[in-house]
């Protein structure tokens, strides 16, 4: 199992923007290409305070997280809701991103 975890900074002014193209399109592709979201939040304490968007992807190898992602971005359903919600200006600033794996990590056993 490996975990996939994003972080999406948000050009300043942007965030309800960036809110509304995840809530309204973003976490539907998702679901739509079978990606898991484990967790999904706003930072609210730290770098980035209340400017960025930090969430978590659970895949069963690099293999099934590299053909959804592309999958995903080839989808025309979500290249145009993107575009749509680019027209005033782009949503992200920057994004962060990481592969994290439990091993050489017991997973929580004594």
């Amino acid at each position: 199992m490996i975990y996939e975890l994003r972080e999406y900074t948000a050009v300043p002014g942007r965030m309800p923007d960036l809110i509304r193209r995840f809530n309204e399109h973003a976490l539907k592709g998702l679901a739509r290409h079978g990606m898991e979201v484990v967790f999904i939040s706003l930072t609210e304490f730290g770098t980035n305070t209340m400017n960025e968007i930090v969430y978590v992807l659970r895949f069963d190898s690099y293999d099934e997280l590299e053909r959804k992602w592309n999958a995903l971005l080839a989808d025309p359903e979500w290249i145009e809701a993107k575009r749509l919600s680019e027209v005033n200006g782009p949503l992200v600033a920057s994004l962060g991103r990481r592969i994290l794996t439990g091993n050489p990590f017991t997973q929580g056993r004594p």
